[in-house]
């Protein structure tokens, strides 16, 4: 890496990238990376620690739990299970036969897929491992999986094999996850080749719509994928707040709330 052609911003990018994905950093090892000084390290991590991005040790810093500490698929499929079904269930109503979609990878999201059965005919790509087994066995449902680099952890497919595969195709309608979801950011996520994969599912599909349960609501990762007034649908639940309700509406999202 030219660490010196890379900008504040991108560097302290960089930073919280490799806290998600390594748990931790030292104030040595990113000096070296970076070729600054230690004392512009620490000042990046008081930065980020004071924006909640990660949490500043002795030395370093580590992943913030209930922010930045992305789960693997086994956590995430155990965290709010119920009303994760319920979501599920409610954005399978949003889909009409003979329609084809996207499914995002993702814990919500393959609850989705779990309640296209009674479909008889339907079309859905998704890049989700999970997801795809899900579905693998509904007659009624035509699997097409986006091929790519299979990330272990999230058993989702990503890179430049898995975007251009998009290109080829148009969609009725793409069902995204979410990592964060904030009034001023957006959607967003931990992991920069899925949010350019993100992007480019919306890019070839007609209506988006995003799952998620309130409590990534006011969460901002580092990737945006989409504005609020990019979004068609929202379907949460009653743990949304009346400030994140009032700018859903003034941005023209359909809101579904599920109780």
């Amino acid at each position: 890496m030219d660490s010196t052609k890379v900008s504040t911003i991108g560097r302290r990018q960089n930073i919280v990238r490799k806290v998600v994905d390594l748990g931790s950093v030292q104030v040595a090892d990113l000096v070296e990376i970076y070729n600054v000084s230690a004392v512009t390290i620490r000042y990046d991590l008081n930065y980020l620690h004071k924006k909640g991005l990660l949490v500043r040790t002795r030395g370093g810093a580590i992943a913030k739990n209930d922010i930045t500490q992305e789960l693997s698929i086994k956590d995430k499929y155990t965290e709010n299970l119920n009303l994760k079904k319920k979501l599920g269930l409610a954005v399978a109503q949003l889909i009409s036969d003979g329609e084809s979609i996207i499914l995002d990878s993702g814990t919500t999201t393959a609850e989705v897929a779990n309640c296209l059965h009674d479909f008889e005919h339907l079309v859905v790509m998704t890049n989700g491992l999970n997801v795809a087994q899900n579905i693998m066995n509904m007659e009624g449902v035509e699997v097409l999986m986006t091929g790519g680099t299979l990330r272990k952890k999230s058993l989702s497919f990503y890179g430049s094999q898995a975007e251009a595969s998009l290109a080829q195709y148009s969609f009725n309608k793409v069902v995204l996850g979410a990592d964060g979801f904030d009034i001023e950011a957006g959607l967003t996520t931990f992991f920069e080749p899925e949010c350019i994969l993100n992007r480019a599912m919306c890019m070839v599909a007609k209506e988006v719509i995003v799952v998620t349960d309130s409590s990534k609501f006011n969460r901002s990762s580092v990737y945006k994928i989409r504005k609020l007034n990019e979004i068609d649908v929202l379907v949460t639940d009653s743990g949304i707040s009346d400030a994140m309700v009032k700018s859903l509406k003034e941005q023209g999202v359909k809101l579904i709330i599920v109780d």
